[in-house]
């Protein structure tokens, strides 16, 4: 397999969690909990920030950390300065990991940076998992992904797709014998070096800009995205001092 990197952008500027990135989660703050807990799997693991207190943070911990320009208007364009920075070959594989993922499991990081080492056609991966209740499925905050018979993904959807045309009740979820559960996406991505350098500089797309996902703006130059379904929910970030609260206590009780 190619040379894999774990990125993890870790910025400041949270409304809804000040500081988030330096949250101390059981004497140790978020950042270096994410980072200590990716580097399991073996791969250089790299903090991309444009704060000096979690560089800091980071280097105290003995965790790699590089500053990138505190004026990108996306997590894709720090990313591709980091790779820049970090002067990655053309054909490494990059795993974005985000920084307030304290429970994220290393063996989803892991499966899919492999999804995308064996899938030569793709210029991206990511990840989903079944989705086993109806609220789920027709929650526009709960994303869902359709894939082709080579598990590559055809669209991603607010919207609950697939649609089944002849459910029984709007409880029902869509059942095939020919196919799976609807899958919920998560938002984890592997790239192609490469194409990270090139993505930001692609035009918006239509769809991603109704949809509000990025993701579909790759769809729509027609790159492809192979999608690593997992069985397993992942483990919930933190957005909220409730989140966070409820992280801590699981830190405590391990």
């Amino acid at each position: 397999m190619n040379p894999v990197t774990i990125l993890i952008p870790a910025r400041l500027a949270s409304t809804r969690l000040p500081n988030k990135p330096l949250a101390d989660i059981a004497g140790l703050p978020m950042i270096v909990r994410v980072a200590q807990r990716v580097a399991n799997i073996g791969a250089r693991v790299v903090v991309a920030t444009d704060s000096t207190e979690v560089q800091a943070a980071c280097a105290q911990h003995h965790i790699e950390a590089l500053m990138t320009r505190a004026d990108h208007p996306s997590g894709s364009d720090r990313l591709a300065q980091a790779c820049d920075l970090l002067g990655l070959s053309e054909t490494d594989i990059v795993v974005n990991v985000q920084g307030d993922e304290p429970l994220i499991d290393p063996g989803l990081v892991q499966a899919v940076a492999l999804a995308l080492a064996d899938a030569p056609q793709a210029s991206m991966s990511t990840a989903a998992h079944p989705i086993d209740t109806a609220a789920d499925f027709a929650n526009p905050n709960v994303v869902k992904v359709v894939t082709d018979a080579a598990g590559n993904a055809l669209y991603f959807s607010r919207a609950p797709i697939p649609h089944w045309r002849d459910r029984p009740s709007a409880e029902a979820l869509p059942s095939h014998p020919a196919l799976p559960a609807p899958l919920r996406h998560i938002g984890i991505y592997a790239y192609r070096v490469g194409f990270l350098k090139q993505f930001p500089k692609l035009s918006p797309a239509p769809l991603e800009q109704l949809e509000s996902l990025e993701q579909l703006r790759a769809l729509w130059h027609g790159h492809r995205i192979v999608v690593h379904t997992t069985p397993h929910a992942p483990g919930a970030g933190v957005d909220t001092p409730e989140d966070l609260a409820r992280v801590r206590q699981q830190f405590l009780q391990a």
